[in-house]
């Protein structure tokens, strides 16, 4: 065996000896220390029930018309349809990023026939030469190889960060996701509440169209005095100017669902607009904490999976103050003549090291990475502010949730003795004691609270939206994302 062919033998183990004891320069990431507290500072409101399952906690509204529409959008929405097709692409560069790790080989040929000029400096001295042959031909073929061998790095943490960006890609889509899963639900709530609010508001109108008929009729026989007839028209006129804005918003609301569903508007208009009750806020627990929040909000996750990237392009950029080994190869056939291409005598080989280093760039490197550790110190601020922006967030919808509660308690109590008014005020007319103006006025004051009531329980019922929607309710965290809750947080 001669030592060429004992070289060629040795040195696929001698470069996976040399690979296994290469480290990746630059540090390693660990997820920095962030205190949080143990728990919440806003009290949710007191359970009635089990908790609500965070993965479909809209379906714990008992509304199945909700749940159809929240599912439609997951379903259909382009904007969920553009945050997957950006996963395909960051998957794609990772994977390219992988690539690059590994050796690269290609094929190539050739064949040509070529006539050689006899006034060209070549021609001129063979021509003269026996044997001399103006035209020939000659066929190539082989494979070449080349591979740079990552002694330092560089190319894995290139990889490293590529991963890191597809995982945050991939986090930015459930947070796509969770977003419109909350805005289809937020909107079906609004076009709920809109239309129990022109309910009541055409029963107000019809109570003072009714009181100005009485009154007109009072003014004719000369009992009231024509003031309380302009009076109740005044009224009953901004009773009918607050029934257009309640009907823009409802349009509003029905076209914003279509487009969530990825529909042109008005193509669910005629499911969506058959009134039906406007559904109670279902139970919210908080009893994790905000630790839970850097697992199960995606918009953290995707936060945190840029700094790891970042912290790898730190990696990356000190690689290149080290030199990059590459080797190449070629294994093929030259020949002038086709006949004989596959002969041994046509056969060629090389085989071949080579050394690139950055010795002099005036300071480009250093450069580099300044830029990426200033990188890094970008991501790394823009996280922790995720982490106090999403538990912002959770307490004040969860604040908000419980004062809509409270409010719609009042108020309900408030309608309970309206009600009891207004029967009050029926008897005394009925017995002489007061005018009907008197009746209808009680009538006008319940209709009023009632309007306010609607409002605060959409306001309650919204406000749960945006704590499941602050909690990363909506998605169930894939195990390529997840992170340990008390990872680095003390406590």
């Amino acid at each position: 065996m001669t030592l060429a062919r004992k070289a060629l033998r040795t040195a696929p183990a001698l470069l996976l000896a040399l690979l296994a004891g290469a480290c990746a320069v630059g540090p390693d990431y660990q997820r920095p220390d962030l205190k949080l507290t143990a728990a919440y500072h806003a009290a949710a409101p007191a359970a009635a029930s089990a908790p609500v399952e965070l993965e479909t906690w809209w379906r714990a509204f008992g509304d199945p018309e909700l749940v159809r529409v929240v599912e439609r959008a997951q379903a259909q929405n382009l904007d969920i349809e553009q945050a997957r097709a950006r996963i395909l692409q960051s998957r794609a560069l990772a994977r390219a990023a992988g690539a690059a790790l590994l050796p690269q080989a290609a094929a190539s040929g050739n064949a040509a026939r070529t006539g050689q000029s006899l006034q060209s400096p070549i021609g001129e001295i063979g021509g003269h030469l026996p044997g001399f042959q103006r035209d020939f031909d000659e066929a190539t073929l082989g494979v070449g190889a080349s591979w740079e061998i990552d002694l330092f790095g560089g190319l894995r943490r290139q990889h490293e960060a590529a991963l890191a960006n597809a995982k945050a890609s991939e986090a930015r889509a459930a947070a796509v996701r969770l977003s419109v899963t909350a805005d289809a639900a937020d909107a079906y709530l609004q076009a709920r509440a809109f239309q129990a609010r022109l309910d009541v508001a055409r029963r107000q109108e019809k109570t003072q169209a009714d009181l100005v008929d009485l009154l007109n009729r009072r003014v004719g026989q000369g009992v009231s005095p024509e003031r309380e007839q302009h009076q109740a028209q005044a009224l009953l006129e901004q009773v009918r100017a607050s029934i257009p804005p309640l009907v823009s918003g409802l349009e509003a609301e029905l076209n914003r669902l279509d487009v969530l569903m990825d529909a042109q508007p008005g193509s669910w208009r005629a499911e969506l607009e058959a009134p039906a009750d406007l559904p109670a806020a279902p139970t919210l627990s908080i009893a994790e904490g905000p630790g839970e929040l850097l697992r199960r909000r995606p918009d953290v996750l995707a936060a945190e999976q840029k700094l790891v990237a970042a912290n790898a392009g730190i990696g990356a950029a000190i690689a290149d103050y080290y030199p990059k080994v590459s080797i190449s190869g070629l294994l093929g056939v030259d020949s002038m003549d086709a006949g004989s291409l596959f002969a041994g005598r046509a056969l060629e080989h090389q085989i071949a090291g080579g050394l690139r280093w950055r010795l002099f760039d005036f300071g480009r490197i250093d450069a580099e990475v300044a830029e990426a550790e200033g990188a890094k110190a970008e991501a790394l601020a823009a996280w922790r502010q995720s982490v106090l922006r999403a538990t912002e967030e959770v307490e004040d919808a969860v604040t908000d949730l419980a004062q809509q509660q409270a409010r719609a308690q009042a108020l309900t109590r408030q309608i309970d003795q309206l009600k009891a008014a207004r029967d009050q005020a029926e008897q005394a007319y009925e017995g002489g004691v007061i005018s009907l103006t008197d009746v209808r006025d009680a009538d006008r004051d319940l209709l009023s609270a009632s309007d306010q009531l609607v409002q605060a329980r959409a306001g309650a019922a919204r406000a749960a939206v945006a704590a499941y929607r602050a909690l990363g309710g909506g998605w169930r965290p894939e195990a390529s994302l997840q992170v340990a809750a008390n990872s680095g947080v003390r406590h």
